[in-house]
């Protein structure tokens, strides 16, 4: 196994801007370091746009996009908070909010900020360990929203929330563990992965394959909650639709990102675009289950006459 590509992290890390890249830097001997492109991976660096200092704001687009992000998120539950008969609304906030803290984790794991000083890099860290966990987890409730449609048990309870944010906490707590120890170094059992491979089993698994399968888990079920329990057609477009500008901002991170970094002269690469689609992902998500649920309770049909 130590001879295969699993669970190694390099060639992620030189080709892409992934927040898990910067628990593997050498970020304690570098005062320079520009954090959601970080350098020492041979691969195309990223500089963005530049500042006072001989310093660069590496992904401004992504900032951009992450706030703006956020804005349509909170309009989202909003919105969702006035659909007072559909099946899931709490839930399905669940998974917003989940959504709201990864783009601000963004913001500073993958902006491509100047970090001049320890503190600040150990901030940035931090930051990125809450990213790896709230993916996780926001993407574990997404696929348990896929279950709640079918109505296993009564939405919007406490049962029902308590189990979601229960076990979405395990993940987080989890995953934000391994992502510390592997930057800080509290154990020292993740000490190898901030050299050669960068290999880290751990975070691979749950960052990097367990999101994909929540996600494909979470289509797959709406599938069939569509298709078999309501007999329709017709939101299946919004599905498919949530899944092909996921997979379309997959594609700009893991594969076309170095071609545009190059292209670019390092002025932009594949995570703008990535934070883009994955928001358009998003609001697709939400125009999908709103089509699949009511607004309102409907209205008793009385056979007398109220008279005051």
């Amino acid at each position: 196994m130590g001879s295969t590509q699993f669970g190694n992290f390099q060639n992620f890390c030189r080709d892409s801007t992934l927040p898990v890249c910067n628990l593997f830097a050498p970020w304690r001997d570098r005062s320079d370091i520009m954090f959601g492109q970080l350098q020492g991976y041979d691969g195309c660096q990223l500089s963005g746009i530049g500042l006072s200092g001989e310093r660069h704001l590496g992904n401004i687009g992504s900032i951009i996009i992450a706030f703006i992000a956020i804005l349509v998120t909170v309009f989202l539950i909003l919105r969702a908070d006035r659909k007072q008969a559909a099946v899931g609304r709490r839930e399905f906030q669940l998974f917003l909010i989940g959504y709201i803290i990864i783009e601000i984790c963004e913001i500073f794991t993958v902006g491509g900020l100047p970090m001049g000083s320890p503190l600040q890099q150990r901030v940035v860290l931090g930051f990125t360990a809450v990213h790896l966990a709230a993916i996780v987890a926001t993407l574990w409730v997404l696929m348990l929203n896929g279950i709640v449609g079918f109505q296993l048990l009564d939405d919007g309870t406490p049962v029902s929330l308590g189990l979601i944010l229960l076990s979405a906490a395990a993940l987080f707590i989890g995953t934000g563990y391994i992502a510390l120890d592997t930057a800080f170094s509290y154990s020292g059992h993740f000490d190898p992965s901030r050299t050669g491979d960068h290999r880290n089993i751990g975070l691979y698994v749950l960052y990097q394959l367990a999101p994909l399968v929540f996600v494909v888990a979470f289509v797959v079920l709406e599938t069939i909650l569509v298709l078999r329990v309501l007999g329709e057609k017709k939101p299946m477009l919004y599905l498919m639709g949530a899944a092909l500008l996921f997979a379309i901002g997959q594609i700009f991170q893991y594969v076309a990102s170095t071609h545009i970094c190059s292209g670019t002269n390092g002025k932009i690469n594949g995570a703008l675009f990535e934070t883009l689609f994955t928001l358009l992902a998003v609001v697709m998500t939400w125009v999908f289950w709103s089509s699949i649920t009511e607004d309102d309770w409907p209205m008793p049909v009385s056979g007398g006459t109220y008279t005051s």
